[in-house]
């Protein structure tokens, strides 16, 4: 008892005991705050949560708005409202959180100029999915390489290119570099140049050409095809050929109609030059 009535007449530095601290008001109050405390930190959890699975679900549902974007908007939510609720639950124990959210706010933005790189990248990949030039399932051309868009994240988006090789690109080299997009279209029009000789009847490579490219069942009509001399060159005359096919039979259909064009001007008689050279052997006498 001596050593509780010591501790209880303590003067503190306002002038008080600590006596008077710990009575059964200040514990019952204490219990309260703790209360409250654990009340608001639960429902902030709860909120928390809620908020983040509907965000996601509702993105995962919705055709206009990408999994990527959703994801993160959620996370964002999350993380604010749990911000919130640490807040509030010192503002439930008396702390000035004034000059708290003031510190926060200088320590974000020191870490935000430390970190502008990590940021920059970040708001690349916010700007990616928000206004999605490219989706997952692309074709596309970026920054020297070409491939098949496999994931679009925060920081980097991956390729798979036609080898089948994996390529990661930091989202600020996407974001500020031209975007070729293969796959935006259902329709592209594939071209070829093909060359006959000089000697050749015109009329005659042109039906060739036209009727070959023309019953492949994957040529479009319409748009309607172009097929036209278009070059006289050094050693052929060249036909311009433009056909409209599908976005998925691009490359196989243009690999493809080389291959048969060929094929059918050798079977019409069609000869299809090249380059030659000729070397004359002059023997020098002392004439």
């Amino acid at each position: 008892m001596d050593f509780l009535t010591t501790l209880s007449n303590i003067q503190l530095s306002d002038g008080k005991t600590l006596g008077q601290y710990l009575s059964v008001d200040f514990f019952v109050a204490a219990i309260g705050n703790f209360v409250i405390a654990a009340v608001i930190l639960i429902l902030g959890f709860f909120i928390a949560g809620i908020l983040r699975r509907r965000i996601v679900k509702v993105a995962e549902k919705s055709e206009r708005v990408d999994k990527t974007l959703g994801r993160f908007m959620a996370n964002v939510v999350r993380y604010s409202v749990l911000a919130l609720t640490f807040i509030f639950v010192l503002q439930t124990f008396g702390v000035q959180t004034t000059s708290l959210v003031a510190l926060l706010g200088a320590a974000g933005l020191a870490i935000g100029l430390a970190l502008q790189g990590v940021l920059s990248g970040v708001a690349s990949g916010f700007m990616l999915v928000l206004f999605r030039p490219i989706k997952v399932g692309d074709f596309i051309e970026v920054n020297g390489y070409m491939g098949t868009v496999m994931d679009i994240s925060i920081f980097t988006t991956e390729l798979a290119t036609v080898s089948n090789t994996q390529v990661i690109i930091p989202n600020t080299s996407v974001w500020s570099n031209t975007i070729t997009n293969y796959s935006i279209y259902d329709l592209r029009r594939a071209e070829w140049v093909f060359g006959v000789s000089y000697g050749t009847d015109l009329a005659k490579a042109e039906e060739i050409i036209r009727t070959t490219l023309m019953s492949d069942p994957r040529s479009l009509e319409k748009p309607e095809p172009f097929l036209q001399v278009n070059n006289l060159g050094d050693f052929s005359v060249d036909f311009l050929a433009r056909v409209w096919v599908s976005s998925a039979d691009y490359w196989q259909y243009q690999a493809d109609m080389k291959r048969k064009i060929k094929e059918a001007l050798d079977a019409g008689g069609i000869e299809i030059p090249f380059p030659t050279r000729t070397v004359l052997n002059v023997n020098e006498t002392e004439d």
